[in-house]
Parts: C-alpha cells; sequence; structure tokens
C-alpha cells in the first residue's frame, strides 16, 4: 500500500480521482481557476470635454486593466480651470491605485493603473544647463587635464615633466 493510499484511508476512507490518478501517474495535473489568466491589458482613448468627463477614465483605471490616453485639447479651449481640477482628481486617483500619470506632446495625457510604468525621457543635452569642463590635452602617451582657472608657471612645469621611453 503506497503512501497516498495510507493518507487517504487515514482521512477519508473513500476513494477520490485526485489520488487515483497520483497513484497511477506519480503526477497530478491540476485546472486553474484563475479568472484573470484570461484578461488582457486594454489601452483606451478619451476625450475630456468637461469635468464630468472624467468619471469613466477614473473608473476604468480602478479596475486595473485599462491604459487610459487621454486628449485634454477640447477642456483646454474651454476652461483651463476645469481642465486643472480633472488633472488633478486624476493625479490622484492613479497615486491612490499606485499608478503613473504623464503627458506627451501638448494635448495627450497618459494614465496607466500599477500594472505598468510610464518610462520618462530625458532632457536632452540642448535642454540642460552645461557645466564648465576642463580641456585635455595629450602629449606623448599621458593626457593632462587643464582647468578654465588660470595656473602658476611652476605648477605648468610640474605637469609638464617629460619622461623617456
Amino acid at each position: 500500500m503506497g503512501f497516498f493510499s495510507k493518507l487517504k484511508a487515514s482521512l477519508s476512507g473513500a476513494d477520490t480521482d485526485l489520488l487515483k490518478e497520483t497513484e497511477e501517474n506519480d503526477y497530478v495535473q491540476l485546472e486553474s481557476d484563475n479568472p484573470d489568466r484570461d484578461a488582457k491589458i486594454t489601452v483606451r482613448p478619451f476625450v475630456l470635454s468637461d469635468f464630468e468627463s472624467i468619471k469613466p477614465i477614473l473608473d476604468s483605471l480602478r479596475e486595473g486593466n485599462t491604459i487610459a490616453l487621454v486628449n485634454i485639447k477640447p477642456l483646454k479651449d474651454k476652461d483651463i480651470v476645469e481642465l486643472k481640477r480633472a488633472v488633478s482628481k486624476l493625479k490622484k486617483t492613479c497615486d491612490a491605485i499606485e499608478g503613473d500619470v504623464a503627458g506627451f506632446g501638448e494635448d495627450w495625457i497618459a494614465a496607466v493603473p500599477s500594472i505598468a510604468k510610464i518610462q520618462r525621457v530625458a532632457k536632452s543635452a540642448e535642454q540642460r544647463p552645461q557645466q564648465p569642463q576642463g580641456e585635455v590635452s595629450e602629449y606623448g602617451s599621458r593626457k593632462i587635464m587643464s582647468s578654465s582657472q588660470p595656473q602658476s608657471p611652476q605648477d605648468e612645469d610640474e605637469n609638464l615633466k617629460i619622461e623617456p621611453y
């Protein structure tokens, strides 16, 4: 008598199909009862024409499987104060569900639930303030950094030593 047979007899006293399959095949294949297995992520466009039109956007984000692309141009042209209220409400909801919000272009906002993240692009070099960098000069096999501040003649002599090959 196998281990599972002894366990079955001691616990239930009745044969079950699961235990019989285990004894015959040395493994059991279980069906998944997970309803989210067939769930997919939906990307939905929305138009924000007034403050009340934010409600369906928030409801779909709270469900957790919708990425919202929101066109804010109609409300931006109509009433900027209402737009700020709607965007503020959208940000608060995304914070509450641990989602993310980002604008792209002048008329669009992307809002995602916690299952996604919005990758932000770093500002280009033209938009960042440039920091002064030292000049690099190559003499032989050595590189010498020179700063933008003036050096004394003695410091220059120490930096420019010639070494034999």
